[in-house]
């Protein structure tokens, strides 16, 4: 998938498809932790929750949602980590 405004160039990609809650948000934290701030992961995820649980996570811990793009099968959700 190429970069586009909803999708901005990227730093990672974590694949999360055929997971269930909370696997995507725990992933997506674990790679947050290693990044620099200012970066961007992608994460791919068809659980409905992740819907939720990764704008959520975003607000709690202060980092930036910053899209969710329909990615068959489920959503491509890209998050800029703010805390380093």
């Amino acid at each position: 998938m190429p970069a586009s405004e909803a999708l901005p160039a990227r730093e990672g990609w974590i694949d999360k498809r055929g997971s269930l809650c909370p696997a995507p948000v725990i992933a997506l934290a674990r790679a947050a932790r290693n990044c620099d701030a200012g970066a961007v992961i992608v994460v791919l995820a068809d659980d409905p929750a992740a819907e939720l649980d990764i704008p959520a996570w975003c607000r709690m811990t202060g980092n930036e949602f910053i899209s969710a793009v329909p990615d068959n099968p489920g959503s491509a959700f890209a998050v800029r980590i703010n805390a380093g």
